[in-house]
Order: structure tokens, then sequence, then C-alpha cells
């Protein structure tokens, strides 16, 4: 038989077969197939629905987002159409011209390429037992994909086949779909794609791994095919530059990638966020351009956080590195820095609950040693200008020191290490770790867990999760303060005058409108924080060295402080922000220091603490403990009972109105020596007077 006649056989028997027998997988709908489309780059979004960050989360390809047809150039459309399958919108699946000429092909040299159709290839596409096994299709699966594209030619469109076929074909390496073809090799739109650069995508297309000379050719074929005007000198070098180059696929929005990070890795194509673009835009620049004012005094890393007091949704979420910077892939909302004096207003806090102070009480600032295990510990201020006596609202507004590690001995190391655990610190060590120094901020925190804490303060005391997309749930609510004394503690960070003894009435803690705030310095000037509260959010800003080196002349008031400032203002542009009211439990009662110590005024007690007059009695500066002795070691007896045994608490010049407190219990009057039976642990006992004055402290221990 003559190999034509064999030809017109040949097909004549495939039509029969074809005919007589149905694909006998499944195709899906062109809807299915869109619905099922996975892209390799994730997008998440702001809470308006704008694209805030694009993230690579397939490593096996680059895919990106589906683009409709009318969206594709018309060039690369014709030549692709050219390149693949000319007689597309004439056939119904099967180019039988192109199968005949095939096998003619293959008669007379074993060739068998260019009868596979689009429709054909999408088959292949979208079922995976389509494709060649290795390096060659069998002639079974060349016989079930030319059923299936049968099938897909009844079930959809021309322009959906050719839609889909744009979008998950390959293009090169791991390329695939014509969003990613675009951007990565000529940073373009599909719809801004040229006449040179669609000849080159569809010459791809028949052969990715090709030289750049036979790409070119061939999109010189294709070019002449369609009496395209394109010269082939200029293919050539495109297809040079096309083949060679490395594809490049730049992000259209980088806002946002630690946030981007956490939620992008579920598996959905985007993601809602409670970010808003605006603000996290707004935040991002203020940081940079603190950072750049503090380059040369050795910062060089920042971060902000912003949260909405009343949903805990995060705002806007900023991680900031200068040019300099070795550490730009460091989470720094996330990471654990040493708190500084940032943990002080929940010291108070603890102690006011416990009232075993009030905002009125007087505390002495002044030279302080404790005898540790591990030698003395000498706490200093940060001016290293001490005081004399002051009233705790001083005391916290201007972030003295001292008196902080006075508080600390008065409530125990271990009820506020329990405290700060309710507000969500939780990776703190055990209270041997740490000892009085966490008074002035020796833990290890993050700034996310500071500025919801804060935000604890904002909302009465009540703490819960902060969520930084719609789909999360607010897990938790803990009670853990008041709401009076989350009032007081507010009261006094909003109080410009009682910072005034550090920080001066004029600087960068001070708003137009009601905000409470409080900065933080760490050990040896590693980090600076400043966390402060408006009516509506809490603003969180650190800066330093992710390294952990020191910066130079850093102060609380000129690292973060002026960041946190210029994003609380543009909060605020449009918005008020008022004082809350305080609840009927707290009592504003008309205040004298007798002394002259402070100024009279008006304080915030809570109700049955309040006093009229505050005064250093004449006993305040010589009643003291006298035994034990601090850092005194106490042995229990073996060979007496223990029921039988007793450690009598002894002080000096104790007046009526003094009394004892141990572990923040009261024992009773300080006048007479108090019997009290040892129990194993660390204890903390205090002398205070009648108006919760600590007179004396110290601690002791029983083995």
């Amino acid at each position: 038989m003559k190999p034509k006649r064999a030809t017109v056989g040949l097909v004549a028997c495939i039509l029969l077969m074809l005919s007589a027998a149905a694909y006998a997988g499944t195709m899906p709908s062109f809807q299915e197939t869109r619905r099922a489309f996975a892209q390799s780059d994730a997008v998440l979004l702001d809470r308006y629905g704008k694209v805030l960050h694009e993230l690579r989360v397939d490593p096996t390809k680059r895919q990106l987002e589906w683009v409709p047809l009318k969206a594709v150039s018309p060039a690369l459309v014709r030549a692709v159409v050219q390149s693949e399958d000319k007689r597309f919108y004439k056939h119904s699946g099967i180019d039988w011209i192109a199968v005949g000429s095939s096998i003619v092909k293959g008669l007379f040299n074993g060739s068998h390429r260019g009868a596979s159709t689009i429709t054909m290839q999408l088959a292949a596409c979208l079922d995976k037992s389509l494709k060649p096994d290795k390096t060659k299709r069998t002639a079974v699966q060349k016989f079930d994909q030319m059923k299936a594209a049968l099938t897909l030619e009844q079930q959809w469109t021309k322009d959906e086949i050719l839609e889909a076929y744009l979008n998950l074909v390959s293009f090169k390496g791991e390329i695939q779909g014509v969003s990613a073809a675009a951007r990565g090799l000529y940073d373009k739109e599909p719809s801004g794609l040229d006449e040179y650069e669609s000849l080159v995508l569809a010459a791809l297309i028949r052969a990715p791994n090709a030289s750049a000379e036979i790409v070119a050719q061939r999109a010189c074929r294709l070019g002449m095919g369609l009496g395209s005007g394109a010269q082939c000198d200029g293919l050539t070098a495109l297809a040079r530059k096309t083949r060679i180059g490395h594809y490049v696929l730049h992000q259209r929005a980088r806002l946002a990638p630690q946030v981007a990070y956490y939620l992008l890795q579920k598996g959905k194509p985007e993601i809602r966020s409670t970010l808003d673009g605006p603000l996290q835009s707004f935040a991002a620049e203020t940081l940079r351009y603190q950072l750049k004012m503090l380059k040369t005094q050795n910062v060089n890393e920042g971060a902000a956080l912003v949260v909405d007091n009343k949903s805990g949704d995060v705002l806007a979420y900023v991680v900031t590195t200068s040019d300099e910077s070795e550490a730009t892939y460091v989470d720094g909302v996330k990471a654990r820095r040493q708190a500084g004096s940032t943990l002080k207003p929940f010291l108070y806090a603890l102690s006011f609950e416990k009232r075993l102070l009030t905002p009125a009480s007087l505390l002495k600032d002044s030279p302080l040693d404790l005898p540790t295990a591990l030698g003395v510990y000498r706490p200093d201020d940060y001016e290293n200008n001490y005081k004399g006596v002051v009233s705790a609202r001083l005391a916290l507004a201007s972030s003295l020191n001292i008196p902080a590690v006075r508080v600390v001995g008065l409530t125990g190391v271990r009820p506020f290490l329990k405290k700060l655990r309710l507000l969500g610190f939780d990776q703190l060590k055990n209270e041997d770790y740490y000892g009085p120094s966490i008074a002035l901020g020796s833990a290890d925190v993050s700034l996310y867990e500071l500025v919801n804490a804060y935000r604890t303060l904002a909302n009465g005391g009540i703490w819960s999760d902060l969520r930084m997309s719609f789909e999360q749930s607010q897990r938790k609510k803990v009670r853990a303060f008041s709401e009076p004394v989350s009032f007081m503690i507010t009261d006094i960070l909003s109080d410009r005058e009682a910072r005034g003894l550090t920080f001066g009435l004029e600087n960068s803690l001070s708003t137009r409108f009601w905000s409470a705030v409080k900065t933080g310095t760490s050990k040896d000037m590693r980090d600076n924080w400043c966390i402060g509260l408006s009516g509506k959010y809490t603003v969180g800003v650190w800066v330093g060295n992710f390294s952990g080196e020191p910066m130079w002349n850093v102060s609380g008031v000129t690292g973060a402080a002026p960041a946190w400032l210029e994003i609380m203002n543009w909060l605020h542009r449009d918005v008020a922000s008022v004082s809350p009211a305080a609840p009927k439990s707290v009592v504003a009662q008309r205040i004298e220091f007798t002394d002259v110590v402070e100024p009279s005024r008006t304080e915030l007690f809570l109700q049955g603490t309040e006093t009229a007059k505050v005064s250093i009695e004449s006993g305040h500066k010589k009643a003291s403990i006298v035994y034990p002795a601090d850092g005194t070691i106490v042995a229990i007896d073996p060979d007496i009972p223990e029921d039988n045994q007793r450690i009598f608490f002894e002080s000096q010049n104790a007046a009526p109105r003094h009394y004892w407190v141990l572990n923040g219990k009261t024992l009773g009057a300080a006048t007479e020596a108090v019997a009290w039976k040892p129990e194993r642990g660390r204890h903390t006992l205090a002398l205070k007077d009648d108006q919760n004055n600590i007179i004396d402290t110290m601690k002791f221990e029983v083995r």
C-alpha cells in the first residue's frame, strides 16, 4: 500500500476508534479549573482589600494570578495560536490535517511531532496521566489525550480553552502562565507585551529549554508567518536576553513581610489582614526617617506596632533596618529584648491593687544596696541624681529606679512575675533568675507583648489576644488588673507635670490630646522603647540593634519617642482622644504634704485608702527593722518540732501607726515584736505607716 493511502486508512481507523470510545477520565469545567488554580505567590490584603504584600509560598513553580483572555496582549494570542495550533478556531479538538501530516512524516523519517493542538495540550495540563513518561508520550496516552480534547471542546468554549492554556502553560524553567512570564521576563503586565516579546514567548512554549539561537529562529519564522514587521536581528537579541538572563519577579507590594509570612502559609491565595494600609505605610516611613536621624548614634534597627484598643486588631506591624544592618530578616516586633522601665507601671499597679501603696505614698529615692545570691545589687537612677523622698506618682511618671526596687521589695518578685504572666509575658524565668532587678526590666520581652499589656490598661485591666487577620478569633480574655487600678496607672502615665521631674515639660511624650505613655532603656543602652495609649489606640516603638550592640547617647525621649509621637499624631489627626471617666470606686481627694515634700494636689485613691495629709513623721527617718537583718538566712532546727519554732520581727523607733507587712500580708503593729512561724523560702518584710508609706524593707530566707 502506498504511503498516502496508508495514511488515509490510518486516519480513518483513528476516527472510527475515537467515535466509538468515550474518554475514560473526567475533565473539569472551566469554572472548576479557574477555582482550582493555585498561585505560587499569595497576596496579603489590608483591612480595606488593598494589596499590601506578595509572598512566594510554592517553591516548585512561579505561577501568578489568573489572567482573563481579554487582558492578554492580542499580539501574544496571535503568536501562540500561529505557533502551537494555527487551525485552532476551525477544529473540534483534533487537527486532522496536522495528524495526517504527522503520520506521513513518521512513515518517511520517523518523526511524529506537530499534531498536538492547544486543546490537547490543555487536556494534558488538566489530567496529569496524559503527561509524557520521561521524554516521550506513549501511544495510549496520545490516544487518551485526543479523546480528552474532544471532550473539552464539547464542554468549553474556544476562548475558555485558550484562556486556560495561556494561564497553565510553561514558558521557561519554573515560570508557568502568562502573568509570571510577562512580569518575570519583561517586567510587564500581560496586556502590555509588544510584538517582539510576544513572538519570543510563543517560541519558548515549544522548547522552553532550547538555546537562544533556536528560540530566535522559531520567533523569526513565527513573525514571517504572521506577516509581522518584527526584525530577526531584534528578535535574536531579545531571545538571547530572555533565554540567558535570569528572570526577576518584582513584588508589586511589600509593605508587611512579617505579617505576610505569618498569615500566608495556610494554602490560601489571599488573606485579608487587619492592617491599615495607609497607616502601615506611614509608620514604616516614620520609622525609616527616625533611624536616619539616629544613624550617627549607632542605631540600625527599629520596630513599631499599632493596635486598636477595643478589638485587638493589629493596624500596623513594621520592622525597619538601616542600610548598614546585617539582620534584615529579624522580626523586631516578636524579638525579645530587655524591657527596661516599661514594666514599672505593672509593678506599681500590683502595689496599688494589694493596697500596699497609693499614688500619694512616699518612697525614698536614695542609694540602696541589696544583698543577693550573686553579691550586692546596687541599682542606679537614670541620671544618678537622687530625688530624696518622692510620691509614688512622681516616682512612676518620672521613671525613678530606686523607688521601683523598693516597691518590688514590698510586693515580692514572685507575685510580680505572676502578674506579668497574666499580661501575656509567657516566657519569663523564675524569681531567682531575676531577683529585684525585675523592677527595672531585666526580663526579655517583645514589643508585641508590651503593646498588648499596655492595651490591657486601656481596657480597664482586661487582657485579650491580638489578631492580625479577620479569620482569627480572640481565644481568651483575662482579668489582669481591676478597672480602678488600671485607671489610676494610666492617669499617672498621662501626668505631664509628674513626668517633668525627669523629662521636662516639653518633649516627644507630650501630645495635644489625652495619652498615657512610658519609655524604657535597657542596660548599657542596648534597647530603647516608647509605649503609649490613647482612648482608641496603643502604639509601641522600639529602636536599637538586633546584634545587641549599644547605642550612643540615646535617651527615652530621643530614641523611640519621636516616632511614637508622629504615629500617634497621625492616628488622631481627625480622631479625638479624651481622658477616660474615673470608676466609682476611685476617690479624688485633696492632699497636702505637711513636710512640703511636694506641692498640695488632688490625688486619686482606691476607696478606703484615701487620706488628706501625707507627712514624713519624725519616726519615718529613724524607724527601721532591727531583726532579721537584710540578707539573713534562717535554718530550721531539725531537733525542734517545727510548730515550736518562731522568728521574732523587731523594729526600733516604731510609732503606734507603724505596722508589719510580710510578703504583702499585714501581720500587726510594729511597736511590739511579732513571733512568726518560719516557712521555707524567700521572704520580704516591710515596715509601713498608716498612709501606706514604706518605712523600711528587707529580705531574708528560711531553709
